[in-house]
């Protein structure tokens, strides 16, 4: 009590900016549409596993592992890291320009 009135010179000092508004206000802010948990491109692999790394890098025919991250939970890829020159089929709703180029160059 007394912020905005007898303790105002404490707050301005040493509280400055504690009253006011700043911003935009989002009526009925919906979290779901923008729930996007991400994954980064190092991290790949690691959900593909090393038995199927393996077992496709052996294949001369030309298939490639298919890594639905959704399933695992993350919406988006993100290009933090390195990609081992071995091919990947990532399907995903969103890529960052990064995250494409490292997966189009890996094969």
């Amino acid at each position: 009590a007394g912020g905005q009135h007898m303790h105002r010179i404490a707050f301005d000092k040493y509280h400055p900016g504690y009253f006011g508004k700043v911003g935009m206000r989002y009526f009925h802010y919906k979290k779901n549409p923008h729930h996007m948990p991400t994954v980064n491109v190092d991290k790949l692999w690691s959900m593909v596993g090393l038995e199927q790394r393996k077992e496709y890098a052996k294949k001369s025919d030309g298939t490639v592992p298919l890594l639905d991250v959704t399933a695992h939970g993350f919406f988006k890829v993100l290009g933090k890291g390195k990609l081992p020159k071995q091919p990947i089929a990532v399907k995903a709703k969103f890529f960052s320009k990064q995250a494409e180029e490292k997966i189009k160059n890996a094969g």
